[in-house]
């Protein structure tokens, strides 16, 4: 079926919100580390219902489109790191499985629930994200060694589930989870940008086939997926985000990721209020 053309003056509104949301997205992952999704999510839904998509199913487009991006972001990230032997491919084979079958229930669960209740969700697990940004220590620790057997089994999915409702790849659960675990910083970074390949592609292979009405996605969407949306952020990020890295080498981050914490801490709970009505 062929995709009617939009009008000029809505893509062009919508390609210059996309491309300050991608670069503001691209320039913090690699100031700060931590993953777009993050960022995405909230971003794609203020600007789409800016330009007045906001059906019931506006978070499972942001939700999406979000997971698309993390595909070829974790991708690179995995490759960049692997290069340099950082990657945990025996944590990553372990618990790649158990991932991919949570994400898989996240696409399902997600699909079944009105974006006021994604809302929610979002701004719920968000403010715990958060907190831990602000509040966690490095040396908090819950055992010295990554969990296996039926403790690995649990998780897993879990962690896969609570990405995908999110929107998010492996890093915002991932990397506490590892480091609670005893795994080092820099190498849970790296394995949990693998995690955000085991989320994101089962996950956007099932969005690609979810049925949203025409009048309430915005231009040049397939299934759930925004392709304007996936094309410009990935080309802002690959621009900026060196950008970032260029700025973390010249400025201590410790105190911008509190700043981050609060900035994220705050959209969470807007996004919490909106879901409730208030």
């Amino acid at each position: 079926m062929a995709i009617p053309f939009p009008d000029t003056t809505l893509l062009l509104q919508m390609l210059a919100m996309l491309l300050v949301i991608g670069a503001f997205a691209g320039v913090l992952a690699g100031l700060l580390g931590v993953g777009g999704g993050i960022v995405l999510v909230p971003s794609f839904f203020y600007a789409f219902q800016t330009l007045g998509y906001d059906g019931p199913q506006l978070m499972q487009i942001c939700l999406a489109t979000s997971l698309a991006t993390i595909i070829v972001t974790s991708v690179r990230s995995v490759l960049s790191h692997n290069k340099r032997g950082a990657v945990d491919w025996a944590i990553l084979r372990g618990w790649a499985p158990g991932i991919a079958v949570g994400a898989v229930l996240g696409v399902l669960v997600a699909a079944s629930l009105r974006s006021t209740t994604l809302q929610g969700l979002f701004g719920g697990l968000g403010v715990m994200i958060g907190l831990y940004l602000g509040f966690g220590r490095s040396h908090w620790r819950l055992a010295e060694a990554m969990p296996v057997g039926v403790t690995r089994a649990a998780l897993s999915p879990v962690l896969g589930f609570l990405s995908v409702l999110m929107g998010i790849g492996g890093g915002s659960f991932g990397v506490p989870l590892m480091s609670l675990y005893g795994v080092p910083i820099h190498r849970a970074v790296a394995t949990a940008a693998g995690f955000g390949v085991t989320i994101a592609a089962p996950s956007v292979a099932g969005f690609l086939f979810l049925e949203i009405a025409a009048e309430n996605r915005p231009p040049f969407t397939i299934g759930a997926v925004n392709l304007v949306a996936f094309a410009v952020v990935i080309a802002m990020t690959l621009v900026t985000a060196p950008w970032g890295v260029r700025l973390a080498h010249v400025m201590d981050p410790k105190p911008l990721k509190r700043v981050f914490a609060v900035f994220l801490t705050l959209v969470a709970l807007n996004m919490l209020r909106k879901s409730l009505g208030w």
